[in-house]
């Protein structure tokens, strides 16, 4: 019988990342003959206090006018719009996830936990996606495992998808994180917020999608029967795209004579209803790839795209971190918009580089979960 192994992530089939980085975890995982599963997790749904209106205040009063009107129009045609779209493009990656993720029938509560069943599994992952955002989840304790004894709590490569904890979070942190049996993180500012509140070294991990090869990821691609004949500029924004990202956008399009596609705009709606499978293709096949995702920028940089990195614009602090990390790692600092020139040939781009990084960084987090999972 097949030792189990049980992924707590983000739940949801709203966002690409968090349904592709599901995917990858469970195969490198089931590559070392598990039996893996994701658990569901029992949300609550509450909006966080330490998410104040002061901050949504600041970013209109920095704002121009023109800016103001464009996300008070956005806002308006989200809700008038937008909604139409989404139940249809969750039943797209509501049928990604059916296809391609083995995903629980019971839904984990914390206050109602089933020990009996719990005991069916060997070990428990957190990760990878932001699932220590204290902004996104409250601080849930299932993200850490709390449920499960403390020599089955793995956790790799989880994001705090921010580069400070609210003062209100510290303590609940520093004792979770304390009794993780075994740490790792996504990104820098993480492994500074882990040693701070708890004096533990944790090992900065890639992304499970960056695991899995060029060749893997095709395998699962889909063609989207809209995508164009000719070449094209991508967008994938997951913040606000203000007027001068827009113009930045536009005069890079511009230049390089391509037509623009936007995966997240309800305006450009089929493109918006395209499943994470369509997702790969597109960015595969872009004469160039714009983004402030995180993810975005991986799936750029394994199927060697040329991309622009913008920082993310939003309610919450800055989301940045994890990106900064990727580029620093990959040696792709130049690929932020700050310090390119939109002038210059933004579509030739040299990944020869790619290849042995990838290689180091690969065999590190096999290592790393090897060790966890006590394979070695």
């Amino acid at each position: 019988m097949q030792k189990k192994i049980g992924i707590i992530t983000l739940n949801g089939y709203v966002n690409y990342g968090n349904r592709l980085q599901n995917y990858a975890l469970q195969e490198v995982v089931k590559s070392y003959g598990f039996d893996v599963e994701t658990i569901w997790v029992d949300i609550k749904k509450n909006n966080p206090k330490d998410i104040p209106l002061l901050i949504k205040a600041k970013n209109i009063l920095k704002s121009s006018p023109k800016d103001n009107y464009e996300r008070l129009h956005n806002k308006v045609t989200g809700i008038l719009y937008k909604k139409k779209l989404n139940n249809k493009r969750e039943r797209i990656f509501r049928n990604f996830s059916r296809k391609h993720i083995h995903e629980t029938t019971f839904k984990l509560d914390e206050n109602n936990i089933n020990k009996g069943l719990l005991d069916e599994y060997e070990y428990f992952i957190t990760g990878s996606d932001q699932v220590w955002n204290p902004f996104f989840r409250k601080g849930d304790p299932a993200y850490f495992l709390t449920f499960a004894p403390k020599e089955k709590r793995i956790a790799y490569s989880p994001s705090f998808g921010t580069d400070q904890i609210p003062e209100d979070y510290i303590d609940r942190y520093k004792k979770w994180i304390s009794e993780m049996h075994r740490l790792s993180v996504r990104e820098e500012a993480g492994a500074k917020i882990i040693k701070e509140l708890t004096g533990r070294d944790a090992p900065v991990l890639i992304d499970p999608t960056l695991m899995l090869s060029k060749e893997k990821w095709l395998s699962i691609a889909n063609v989207p029967s809209n995508k164009p004949k000719t070449g094209y500029l991508l967008t994938y924004f997951l913040g606000r795209i203000s007027r001068a990202k827009r113009k930045i956008i536009n005069k890079i399009a511009k230049n390089n004579h391509l037509k623009i596609i936007n995966l997240a705009q309800p305006n450009d709606k089929l493109p918006y209803l395209s499943g994470p499978s369509e997702f790969i293709d597109y960015i595969n096949s872009s004469s160039i790839f714009i983004t402030d995702s995180f993810h975005g920028a991986v799936f750029s940089i394994l199927l060697e795209t040329p991309f622009v990195v913008f920082d993310r614009e939003g309610k919450f602090p800055s989301m940045n971190s994890r990106i900064d990390t990727l580029l620093s790692t990959f040696k792709f600092e130049t690929r932020h918009v700050d310090k390119i020139n939109i002038n210059s040939d933004l579509l030739k781009m040299d990944f020869s580089h790619v290849h042995p990084i990838l290689k180091l960084q690969r065999q590190k987090a096999f290592e790393y979960l090897e060790d966890a999972l006590n394979l070695k």
